[in-house]
């Protein structure tokens, strides 16, 4: 099964080597330059992924993604040049699932879709042994590997790392780790999960050459394991 990919995107050059891009990694590419095209494309076509561009022709590409929510939970990548803290957290409170500032990489792209894709078909977040490079994590006997040695982990600790490691290259954003580990009460105290996150990457080795547990500031952690460009 080939899954399709929206671009929505007014740049012909962005169009080119995303559709190249794209179909050479097994995805059906389609491709709109405004709002109305998406609209019709997406009506016609049902993607599994939207890319979205917000700067388009016939409006701001927000207004797409506020339209599709409406009725679908579409996994939405949001291409944009506003690098703003602020931007980027009015994207992800509309319901965008992650982002890629420009100019941007085609390979993290293509991870970036590829961990949206496997969230649609993900049948292992209830496995109870998770796996992400150098990392081995046992759910029902509290244990952990990094590579093959066990290391000592205490219960926040895991509790990160699992929530990390069921969605390896996803956008974890800070008030939902912190609703989840400490509870409803604590989605405000920010300063909880950054201590526990330097806790974690120092029994990681994480430094700041090899990012593990990678900071999104303002906004969240990601796992993530690119490797070299």
């Amino acid at each position: 099964m080939a899954y399709k990919v929206l671009v929505v995107d007014d740049e012909a050059q962005i169009h080119t080597f995303m559709r190249i891009s794209l179909e050479a990694e097994g995805f059906e590419y389609h491709g709109a330059a405004s709002i109305a095209s998406a609209l019709a494309q997406y009506q016609a076509q049902q993607p599994h992924v939207l890319v979205l561009d917000l700067g388009l022709p016939d409006g701001d590409g927000i207004t797409l993604l506020q339209t599709i929510r409406q009725h679908d939970k579409v996994p939405v990548l949001i291409l944009t040049a506003r690098d703003q803290e602020e931007e980027k957290i009015r994207l992800l409170e509309a319901g965008a699932n992650d982002y890629l500032s420009k100019p941007f990489g085609i390979r993290e792209l293509i991870v970036r879709i590829k961990v949206l894709v496997r969230d649609l078909v993900d049948t292992s977040s209830g496995a109870d042994m998770l796996q992400f490079g150098p990392l081995t994590l046992q759910k029902s006997s509290h244990q952990c590997w990094l590579n093959q040695q066990e290391i000592a982990l205490t219960k926040k600790e895991f509790a990160l790392l699992v929530q990390l490691m069921s969605h390896p290259g996803q956008l974890l954003k800070q008030s939902d780790l912190l609703r989840n580990i400490w509870g409803e009460t604590h989605q405000e105290d920010g300063h909880y999960l950054r201590i526990l996150v330097s806790q974690l990457r120092k029994k990681l080795n994480d430094s700041d050459e090899q990012q593990l547990i990678k900071t999104e500031p303002g906004l969240g952690y990601r796992l993530t394991d690119l490797g070299p460009p």
